[in-house]
């Protein structure tokens, strides 16, 4: 059996670290996200976390079951970000495309957090809401369950899938980035059309495009497809 963890009331330390902090878990949560966000490679760990902290490692316990109830807490405080101050507009189509963009720019603002956690399901509170709203928003639209399911499914890891493809490319090293972005220019537009024609006639629009994130294009691809389905079956029961 895990060791239980715990109310955020009842663990709360009152006596400061020797940092002069206030131990939750939101402050090891904020600092987890703060040492993944270093550029040392060092990873993060629960000595680590400690250390930061200036406490013992044992105190993690207090407030998670373990690293992997920490990661789920880091992906549920990257949701919670997401959805901040965001407020429904009623237009369902908008509403979704505000949310897809919040959420991949709250996993690219910490693309080692984001890596680490996008792939996870936390059940967590804030994810739990993001769910509820995104559902909410899809069957007030019109769209029966089983296809507010579909819509959801292909939105929400749509969304995560982008984020981590996208994190990863800023959590590589500088150099190893720069590179690969230069490469648009430094090989693809000087293949030759002789033996590259698609690739030759297309050349500026790789370097204008290939370096900047296709998850706008793709959430529009996507609403477009759910926007047309929508339409056909309100047709369907108009004509009825």
């Amino acid at each position: 059996m895990g060791k239980r963890v715990v109310t955020e009331a009842d663990r709360q330390r009152r006596r400061p670290t020797r940092q002069g902090q206030v131990l939750s878990e939101q402050l090891f949560v904020d600092t987890a996200l703060r040492l993944l966000a270093q550029e040392d490679g060092q990873g993060l760990s629960v000595r680590r976390l400690a250390a930061a902290l200036g406490t013992d490692p044992s105190t993690l316990y207090r407030y998670f079951r373990g690293m992997d109830d920490l990661t789920l807490a880091i992906g549920d405080e990257l949701m919670r970000r997401a959805v901040a101050g965001w407020r429904a507009t009623g237009r369902w189509r908008s509403d979704l495309r505000e949310l897809g963009l919040r959420v991949h720019a709250s996993y690219l603002a910490h693309p080692q957090a984001a890596v680490l956690t996008a792939s996870r399901v936390s059940g967590r509170i804030h994810e739990v809401a993001a769910d509820e709203v995104i559902l909410g928003i899809l069957r007030t639209a019109g769209f029966g369950d089983r296809d507010a399911v579909r819509i959801y499914h292909a939105f929400v890891d749509q969304s995560l899938a982008f984020a981590v493809l996208d994190a990863a490319s800023l959590a590589l090293p500088r150099t190893a980035r720069e590179a690969d972005e230069a490469m648009w220019q430094t090989t693809y537009a000087r293949l030759p059309a002789a033996t590259h024609p698609h690739i030759a006639a297309t050349s500026r629009h790789l370097i204008a495009h290939m370096n900047i994130s296709a998850y706008p294009s793709a959430l529009d691809m996507l609403l477009d497809s759910a926007q047309a389905q929508l339409a056909d079956v309100q047709g369907a029961v108009g004509d009825q």
